[in-house]
Formats: structure tokens, C-alpha cells, sequence
């Protein structure tokens, strides 16, 4: 035995160390240096898995969702719909359907001026102010048209909770619009210390006419966690020293008249734990962290709730028994109207559906539970399952996996139990991650060491590179690393022309289906030019030549990679055109200059990507590709290190966010591949160009125009129109010729 443990003290020593790190990432916080943030992440991993798992499904049909949906935009029109629609709304949910109590989770910050009651008025005071039958029939109409005192009274007296949001940005400081409802809590209602609120820079708030007119009102911010996921909901917000509740709690005091939110706390604050747990509205208990957020119970998948549709609210096609003494919230499933979100259960998910786990949670008090001591239970938790491990290697390798297994079981089953018998949230994460880290560093010790190199290559850059350009590195692993260093580069930005109108154009699962039949050939094209992806930024690609591999030809590669990404994008409209789709097109910019590349990014994502002021121009260049009507563009740079390659030169710029001028160019192919009569248009075009630059404005005009006579490339209208400009406004003798664009 005692040589065997000579043998495995090495193993012995980094197990151990491995146990005192997840320890002290235990007791560290979140934002310490000694607390990681991967394994946050998978403990939100595992807490999802876990609603999953325990979700009680079916339908609640206590809280009734009227959703503003793509029918309903389709048959009453855009929104913000008018403000007598709205009112409406109101009339038909409490006077035909008889709805106990209704949430909006929807802000009305701005006045509604589309009756037209403002232009009458106007001319009430003006141009008609001496026609007396005119201001009569104003002033009977002025009822009629004022949608939003329609609104106001449609409000008034019934129970009604306005939505609102919180800015929290330190940008948007002191950025205040509309009017909150009164304060749930003033500071002096806490014991001090006892809470950690999230703090609000600001707010966007309804109008005081609604908020004045409503029973209350609550904010709708979800918590999105680092992963973009919700899966809390701050129940109070401070702001200014007062604290606002969320749009939930809100309803519920409403709806039970609960009286004044207290707080509650183990111990009574004098000696030891006494930290704020919970809040209490009367009967309901709502355990919250000391950020004073709850956890929310998610019922299921979308749908958990009954959905009825606002426009046949609208006109009245809703069964009464629907919404007859129903909870009612106003919100939207459009995707247009951006309140979908990542949660647990989906990952597109009705923002206002939220809201309403919460409010049935908390009904039922059934919000899970994750206090502060919880800490404690978690590093007992691990040093035993650490001490367990540590002597495990002492076993065979059968008996060391079968009691690696156990302790896994074990402990699995220990919190899932807990969570289901107690409504309680043990963390799970930094136990299993440390007994699997010791159980693989128990039973992989040498082979680990030695393959790590190549292993750790190929997990690290195969989600940029082809696996071809990963097999040709890994003959040298030790060549190449994440760290940032500085070199020469090119690189691209691709963009889609008109990606809005087309997004607006096409359903979800469409627009989704067309933009991978088109990203992934794209990627295809890059990857077979030896090209990096750094990323996809919705319709647009990042991409990058000379890293992680040195290439020499990466301005080559990188304009040969654009000139086939256009073609195949040509061929692909095609195919587009005969699905019904519409027709793409795309610009890509260009530019070759010293980059910094390296992994970049914050503690929670990191991503191999470049920075640097050339990079900036290449996102520049493709943005003009717009403006000059061309498809690519590439700075002089790139251009000079492609010399067998034909180029026409479009301008000499001055890009925002950059004082030095750039020559910029349009690539034509390989010079041997260039025809004749593309090439004399190019000949005349630089003549012309020549012209234009030495303010012989005439030659250069009549150049540009029979150019425009046979082809009608918006470049030849762009200097058309510039010669009319500068004949008029001379630019005087220093002129360089140089263009200076404003805007991105």
C-alpha cells in the first residue's frame, strides 16, 4: 500500500488541489477572483434540468393570456394600436367578459395623436378660427377623439395594473419618462444590510392620466442571467430610495387586497444569521434571494395558459366563460414586437407568459426556495464528496468507478428529493463537476498528459477553422495558442442587402430555413480558402485570413473567398426565387492592415476573434458597398497585395471614426480573365476618374455620361452628381479629391 501511495502522491496533490479550489470557489462570490463563472453556468444548467423534470404541465386556466399575435396586428393593424382600441379593449374585458382583474405588460409612455385631433385643433386656432360651424363640430368631436382620455376612463375605477420598465443602464441615467405608480417600500422598511436590491438609473412609465386612472402598477423587467436565460424576476426594484414592485406581485396584492408587502427574516437581527428570506403579502410567501428576486415556477411549455386572441377580444368572438372572473394579461407572442425570451422551457418564450408563472407561484406559493445558507450545505456538500474521491484512486479501477458512480447517484438523488419535498434549491454543480474532474484525473492520469496538447487545440479553434486546417495544426500543437498577439491580416465582413424588409416579408421558420440555406455555403466558401469564421452577427458574417495559421497569401485567399461568396450568392437567389423566397444579395468589405487576434472576451464568454482600427475599416468598406452600388469593396492595401487580380478604383475616402484617407476598389477577377470590353469601361472610367480629380470637370462629366449611357452602375451617377455639386461649389485648389462619409 504504502508504495502504491508513493506512486500516487503526484494524483494525490492535484486532487487536492482540485478540492480546495471548488471550496474556495464555494465561499467566494460571484465577481471574486476565485469564483468562476463556468461553473454558475452549469448550475444553471442543472437547475433548469430540474424544472424540467419536476414540472407539474397541463393548463392553469386561472390567468387567461389576450395576446396582441400576428393575427391580431394582421386584422385591427401595426402597433401601437390607437388608444380607443385600447379602451376598447377594457370595456369588452370587464364589461362583456367580466375579467376579475387585468395586467397590462404593455407601457403607454407617449401620447396617441393618431385621431387627428391635434390638426383639428391646430386649425380650430388658425386657419379656421373664424368659421364658427367649424368650431363647433371640434368641440363635439374633441370627446370622441381624444383616444386617450377614452383610455383614462375606460381605466378609471376598475382593476386595472400598468406595466412599466426600469432602465439600468448607467448610460441611460437620469432618462425618466411617464409617471410611477406609489412605492411599494422606502428604504426604512429593511433592516439595514439586510437586502441588496438591483438598482434602477431610470424608467419608462405610462402616462400619469393612465397610472393616475389605474389600480396600480408593477414593472415587467425580467433577470437575465448571464447566459441569456430568465429564469428571475426582481419582486422590487429600488429606485431613488423608494422600491417598486414587479408587474406580478403587483396583481396579486390587488387581486386578494393583501395590504402593505412586508418583509421577512430568519433570526431576530440582533445576534447571528438574520437575512431578509422572503416577502410577505398577507397569506402569500414569496422567497427571494438577497437580491430580492424570485425564482419562477414555470408551469410548462408555451401555452401553459389559455390564449385568446386580442383582435377577437376586440370583436367580441371569445366565449364569455373564457374570461369570466379570469386573470387577465395583456401582452404579445409577435415576434415583431421583441417580448420573446430564453428561459428554461424554451428558448423563445412569451414575456408575458412569465408573468403569469409567477402570479399562479405565487397564489400558490409555490416559488422554490434558494436561501443564503444553502452555502453552507453546498461546502459540506463538496468536502465530503472531495474526501471521498481523494482515497479513491487507492481502489481498483472497477471498484474506484463503481464508487465514483454511487457518489454521483448519491448525490443526485439527495437534491432532487430536497428540491421535490421541500421546494428547496441545493446547488449540484460544483459537486458533480468536482467528483467527475477527480474521477477523470483518477483514471486518465498519464493519458490526459500526454494527449492534453492536441486535444485542447482541437476543442479550441475547430469551431473557426475546417478540420482539415485543425488536422495541419495539430503536427505542431505547440505552435499555436489562444493568447493575443499582432499581425498582418485580412479581413472580412459580409452583410445582407435589405435584410429587414426581407425578415419582414417572411415567417419566423422561413426566415430562419433562408438564412442557413445561405450561411452555411458562405461558411463553405471561407472554410475552402483557408479562411477563420469569427462570427455570425445575424444576417452578417466576420471572417479572417492569417490566424490561427500564418498565410501569406491571406489577402488572396480572403478576395478570391468574396468574389465566390457573391457568385454563389447569385446562384442561390435563383433557387430562392423558385421557393417563393425573395431574392438576397449581399456586400462584403475588404481590408488588409495589422490586427490584434487572440481569445477576447469577459469572464462568462470568450471568443478568438480580432481587434484593431483596421478591422473597423473592413466593417466600413462593406458598409459603403451600399452607397456605391457595388457588391465588394477592398482597400488599397488588400489591393496591393494582390496584383494579378484586375481592379476598378471607386473612391478615395475619409470613413467616420478614421482622419486618414483610403483608396477603395472593387475587384474584378484575375486579369487574364478579363474581358475586352469590361476592360476599355475600365480605361474610360479611370480616364474619367482622372478628370474628376484634376477639376476638369466638363471632360470628366461627359466621361461619366456616355459611361452611364451604356451601363447603369450607380458609381457613374454618384460622380454625375458630385460634378453638378463641385462645378457650383468649387472645392478650391488644396482639394485632394478625397470624400468624407459620415455615417457607418
Amino acid at each position: 500500500m504504502s508504495a502504491r501511495l508513493k506512486r500516487l502522491w503526484p494524483l494525490f496533490v492535484v486532487n487536492l488541489v482540485l478540492l480546495v479550489l471548488m471550496l474556495m470557489h464555494v465561499v467566494s462570490g460571484p465577481g471574486q477572483r476565485l469564483h468562476w463563472g463556468f461553473i454558475d453556468q452549469l448550475e444553471n444548467l442543472a437547475y433548469d434540468a430540474r424544472m424540467l423534470l419536476s414540472m407539474p404541465g397541463g393548463q392553469d386556466d386561472r390567468i387567461v393570456i389576450v395576446d396582441i399575435d400576428e393575427e391580431s396586428l394582421n386584422q385591427v393593424g401595426r402597433w401601437p394600436w390607437s388608444r380607443d382600441k385600447m379602451a376598447q379593449m377594457v370595456d369588452q374585458l370587464f364589461g362583456r367578459y367580466g375579467a376579475r382583474i387585468v395586467g397590462f405588460d404593455v407601457v403607454f409612455a407617449e401620447p396617441d395623436e393618431s385621431s387627428g385631433l391635434k390638426v383639428l385643433e391646430e386649425l380650430a386656432k388658425n386657419e379656421l378660427a373664424n368659421v364658427d360651424a367649424f368650431q363647433d363640430e371640434v368641440e363635439v368631436m374633441r370627446e370622441q377623439l381624444n383616444y386617450d382620455q377614452l383610455f383614462a376612463e375606460s381605466l378609471r375605477g376598475r382593476e386595472v395594473i400598468l406595466g412599466y420598465y426600469f432602465r439600468l443602464s448607467q448610460a441611460e441615467d437620469s432618462n425618466y419618462s411617464g409617471m410611477l405608480p406609489p412605492p411599494a417600500l422606502t428604504a426604512e422598511d429593511f433592516r439595514r444590510g439586510s437586502a441588496n436590491p438591483r438598482h434602477a438609473n431610470g424608467y419608462g412609465a405610462n402616462l400619469a392620466m393612465f397610472q393616475k386612472a389605474a389600480s396600480g402598477g408593477g414593472h415587467f423587467n425580467p433577470e437575465i442571467d448571464s447566459d441569456g436565460v430568465v429564469r428571475r424576476v426582481p419582486m422590487l426594484f429600488e429606485f431613488e430610495g423608494d422600491y417598486y414592485e414587479a408587474l406580478s406581485l403587483a396583481i396579486v396584492r390587488e387581486l386578494l387586497d393583501t395590504g402593505p408587502i412586508q418583509p421577512g427574516y430568519v433570526g431576530n437581527g440582533a445576534e447571528g444569521y438574520s437575512g431578509l428570506e422572503w416577502l410577505q403579502a398577507g397569506h402569500q410567501r414569496i422567497p427571494v434571494d438577497e437580491r430580492l428576486r424570485a425564482l419562477i415556477p414555470y408551469r410548462g411549455r408555451f401555452g401553459s395558459f389559455p390564449y385568446v386572441s386580442a383582435a377577437d377580444v376586440l370583436s367580441g368572438e371569445v366565449p364569455q366563460e373564457k374570461l369570466q372572473d379570469r386573470i387577465v394579461l395583456v401582452g404579445t407572442s409577435a415576434p415583431g414586437l421583441f417580448d420573446l425570451r430564453s428561459t428554461p422551457v424554451q428558448t423563445e418564450y412569451p414575456g408575458v407568459e412569465i408573468h403569469a408563472n409567477l402570479i399562479a407561484g405565487i397564489l400558490d406559493n409555490a416559488i422554490m426556495e434558494k436561501p443564503a445558507y444553502t452555502l453552507g450545505a453546498e461546502f459540506i456538500h463538496v468536502l465530503v464528496a472531495g474526501l471521498i474521491m481523494l482515497f479513491l484512486p487507492l481502489l481498483s479501477p472497477v471498484l474506484a468507478t463503481m464508487g465514483f458512480a454511487g457518489l454521483v447517484l448519491a448525490s443526485a438523488s439527495l437534491n432532487l428529493w430536497v428540491w421535490n419535498a421541500a421546494d428547496l434549491v441545493l446547488p449540484i454543480a460544483s459537486v458533480l463537476l468536482l467528483t467527475l474532474a477527480m474521477f477523470i484525473m483518477n483514471m486518465t492520469y498519464g493519458f490526459f498528459f500526454e494527449q492534453r496538447n492536441k486535444r485542447q487545440l482541437s476543442n479550441l479553434f475547430g469551431q473557426y477553422i475546417p478540420p482539415e486546417l485543425v488536422d495541419e495544426m495539430s503536427e505542431n500543437p505547440n505552435a499555436y495558442s489562444l493568447a493575443a498577439e499582432n499581425r498582418e491580416m485580412t479581413v472580412l465582413f459580409s452583410d445582407v442587402r435589405g435584410f429587414t424588409s426581407i425578415s419582414e416579408s417572411m415567417t419566423p421558420q422561413q426566415l430562419s430555413d433562408l438564412m442557413n440555406e445561405l450561411l452555411t455555403p458562405m461558411t463553405h466558401v471561407i472554410h475552402n480558402e483557408r479562411g477563420t469564421i469569427d462570427k455570425y452577427m445575424g444576417d452578417a458574417i466576420m471572417a479572417f485570413w492569417g490566424a490561427p495559421l500564418p498565410d501569406p497569401d491571406h489577402a488572396r485567399h480572403a478576395i478570391i473567398a468574396a468574389l465566390r461568396m457573391v457568385e454563389r450568392v447569385q446562384a442561390l437567389s435563383l433557387e430562392f426565387e423558385q421557393r417563393g423566397w425573395p431574392p438576397v444579395r449581399i456586400g462584403v468589405g475588404l481590408n488588409t492592415g495589422s490586427m490584434n487576434v487572440g481569445n477576447m472576451g469577459s469572464e462568462f464568454r470568450r471568443a478568438y476573434t480580432v481587434l484593431g482600427d483596421a478591422v473597423n475599416l473592413g466593417s466600413r468598406l462593406e458598409g459603403l458597398t451600399r452607397v456605391y452600388g457595388v457588391d465588394i469593396l477592398v482597400s488599397d492595401a488588400t489591393k496591393e497585395m494582390v496584383a494579378d487580380h484586375a481592379f476598378r478604383e471607386i473612391d478615395r475616402v475619409r470613413v467616420k471614426g478614421r482622419d486618414e484617407p483610403v483608396a477603395i476598389y472593387e475587384p474584378l477577377g484575375p486579369r487574364e480573365n478579363l474581358d475586352k470590353a469590361l476592360s476599355d469601361e475600365i480605361k474610360l472610367y479611370h480616364e474619367g476618374l482622372r478628370h474628376y480629380r484634376a477639376q476638369e470637370w466638363d471632360l470628366a462629366e461627359m466621361q461619366f455620361l456616355n459611361l452611364q449611357r451604356e451601363s447603369d452602375r450607380t458609381i457613374y451617377g454618384i460622380y454625375i452628381e458630385r460634378i453638378q455639386h463641385f462645378r457650383n461649389n468649387p472645392p478650391g485648389d488644396d482639394w485632394d479629391g478625397v470624400f468624407t462619409h459620415t455615417s457607418k
